[in-house]
């Protein structure tokens, strides 16, 4: 049984923490039911900030010369009224402000030793403490990465194709979005040791295209809407993964660490990487 690193993420789309008398007139902001698929980082606006903890647990159920099996499990945790400036001084959110947990099934097909095909269905369940609201999940999605032959730079071209949508308790409101990304990492041609590790840096530039408009909500101002953003960041590979084993369990481990900076529409993103960055 096997499991991805756990990866933080700092948001900016969720709505402000209510009290007790602000709770039944908090808007919404569900995208929250969203974070697992946006990606690990510190997301920008014009709007208030909130910090989201992302666990992406992935477990092996099958695997063979020419398949891979996986159970998904990530967890997300969010934190309301916590922002960038937090950060520097060590300062930890205090109250838990949404929580969403969205099992899934992910399929890889090796098609060769170049190709492989992926493809997931998720099904899952959030919750806004804030104003007591859920939201249902689903998502979905196809994914190619293709080995380029170069063996000074081992390049990876990739190709997602992948939907989210959720349904709220409130008002019974729903928001979709679909997205095609598609990148290219390589390396530099170089690597070292390190103890019994051997370290790759490599760089990663990527493009996202999102059919429906993507919404961050700001209950302060004016929503930010994006149909599009680009990507560059760089990334150390690390041919055994690192991390902690507890219990036997390889959870807290990773095989990539990085950062990454993405822009368009008016969102900017730095986002910290600790697996594959596309």
């Amino acid at each position: 049984m096997k499991a991805i690193a756990i990866a933080m993420v700092f948001c900016f789309f969720l709505p402000t923490h209510a009290n007790e008398n602000t709770a039944t007139t908090t808007p919404d902001a569900s995208h929250y039911a969203f974070a697992n698929y946006l990606g690990s980082g510190i997301y920008r606006t014009s709007g208030q900030s909130a910090a989201v903890v992302n666990v992406p647990l992935v477990f092996t159920l099958d695997e063979a010369d020419d398949h891979l099996v996986k159970l998904r499990l990530p967890i997300s945790l969010g934190f309301f009224d916590y922002s960038f400036n937090d950060l520097p001084g060590g300062d930890l959110p205090d109250n838990v402000g949404t929580m969403t947990v969205t099992p899934g099934i992910e399929y890889h097909w090796f098609v060769d030793d170049k190709l492989t095909i992926e493809s997931y269905v998720d099904l899952g369940y959030g919750y806004n403490f804030s104003n007591e609201s859920n939201v249902g999940i689903f998502s979905t999605g196809v994914s190619s990465i293709y080995k380029i032959d170069h063996p000074i730079y081992t390049p990876i071209w990739v190709n997602r194709l992948y939907y989210a949508g959720y349904r709220s308790s409130l008002n019974n409101s729903a928001e979709s979005y679909s997205v095609y990304k598609s990148g290219l990492d390589f390396g530099l041609g170089t690597k070292w040791q390190w103890q019994d590790n051997e370290v790759e840096p490599r760089l990663f530039v990527g493009a996202h295209w999102y059919f429906d408009q993507l919404k961050f909500i700001n209950p302060n101002g004016k929503d930010v809407l994006t149909s599009y953003s680009y990507e560059i960041g760089a990334t150390f590979k690390f041919s055994k993964p690192i991390g902690y084993n507890i219990f036997g369990w390889d959870g807290l481990k990773f095989n990539h660490l990085g950062l990454s900076y993405q822009a368009g529409g008016g969102l900017q993103v730095w986002r910290l990487i600790f697996e594959f960055p596309l």
